[in-house]
């Protein structure tokens, strides 16, 4: 529980109201209540603040006047919101140990102050630094690292050789360092290519569910620092991502594409290999980048749905593009000859 001055002290907000209210947990903007902060961020949503019952809502100075509660005034209310539920919900301390079931390879390095699981393995030269919490069933590979205060939560795996930073966060499933798919045609057999590449990952990364991080093939695939990684994301060999760029559910990016820093990347978006995509890009959802994008901006290709009937129409004109272009630009020479005469 947090007083509203104290919450406004440590984000350098403005207390609208009684600073002296005791807060407990957060809700919505619907749903809160006696006790409850919430938020607003959306100023389309700035005239449902009178009908709010929450002790107090973070928002910004220019939605003020709708305000009939306590409030705590701040330029960026979702990510004020963000830290204020942080601190009211804070994740779970583990006491540092290793479980009994845990198989840890007497030539690992594991930190008095870390914490190993049931049913663990640590292998041999793994480095396990102060403040880890290794959740259950994890396999922590031959010579990899794990970072300072990095939390790995149940069946998480992390490959031979592979460097993880410092406060990752790692969710259930994932799979740091599987081997890319690097494949060579000879005489219509396909043979693996070795891929003797690692992955790197920098520090305070969140990666989803299930998500995947393939290893190099010759060199690292490496994640920038504060890159946030949303479930079932597949990411190639090679791949370089930026410093927090962010990537949604069910997107894929292939081998060896470059993304640039401060990006972000819509749900199930395919990315081409060996492309590179600038800085401070977004990408919305289901679009399909198969060149590079070398400015700014943003960025679409998904088509929007619409009623069957309309669509099948839509899609036969779009077969028939090429020769309607071709057409027009036959009668436009035509009638240039035309005017010339």
């Amino acid at each position: 529980m947090f007083t509203l001055r104290a919450l406004a002290k440590r984000l350098d907000a403005r207390v609208v109201g009684d600073g002296d209210y005791v807060v407990s947990k957060v809700a919505s903007l619907v749903d809160a209540g006696a006790g409850d902060i919430t938020f607003l961020a959306n100023p389309r949503l700035c005239r449902k603040l009178a009908g709010v019952n929450a002790s107090a809502v973070i928002l910004a100075e220019k939605d003020l006047p709708y305000l009939r509660t306590n409030g705590l005034v701040v330029s960026n209310p979702h990510a004020a919101y963000a830290q204020v539920a942080a601190w009211l919900y804070p994740a779970p301390v583990s006491e540092p140990g290793v479980h009994p079931s845990a198989v840890i390879h007497e030539q690992s390095q594991v930190h008095s102050e870390a914490r190993v699981g049931p049913q663990c393995v640590v292998e041999a030269g793994a480095v396990l630094a102060a403040g880890c919490d290794i959740g259950p069933g994890c396999v922590i590979g031959v010579n990899a690292v794990i970072g300072a205060d990095t939390r790995l939560l149940a069946n998480v795996t992390i490959s031979h050789g592979c460097r993880i930073g410092a406060r990752v966060i790692l969710h259930p499933g994932v799979v740091i360092g599987a081997d890319g798919f690097g494949l060579a045609k000879d005489q219509g057999r396909w043979l693996k290519v070795p891929q003797v590449g690692q992955v790197v990952i920098g520090d305070d990364v969140d990666i989803g569910a299930n998500t995947t991080v393939d290893r190099g093939a010759l060199e690292d695939t490496i994640i920038g620092d504060g890159v946030k990684l949303d479930n079932l994301v597949q990411i190639g060999h090679n791949v370089r991502i930026g410093a927090h760029t962010a990537v949604a559910a069910c997107s894929a990016i292939a081998g060896s594409a470059r993304i640039g820093a401060h990006c972000a990347i819509g749900g199930a978006v395919g990315i081409v290999g060996h492309l590179e995509i600038a800085d401070n890009v977004t990408i919305t959802g289901m679009s399909h980048v198969a060149k590079s994008i070398t400015e700014s901006g943003v960025f679409s290709s998904g088509t929007p749905l619409e009623k069957n009937a309309q669509w099948r129409k839509n899609y036969v004109r779009m077969k028939q593009l090429d020769d309607m272009a071709r057409r027009l630009g036959r009668l436009e020479s035509r009638l240039q000859e035309t005017k010339e005469d």
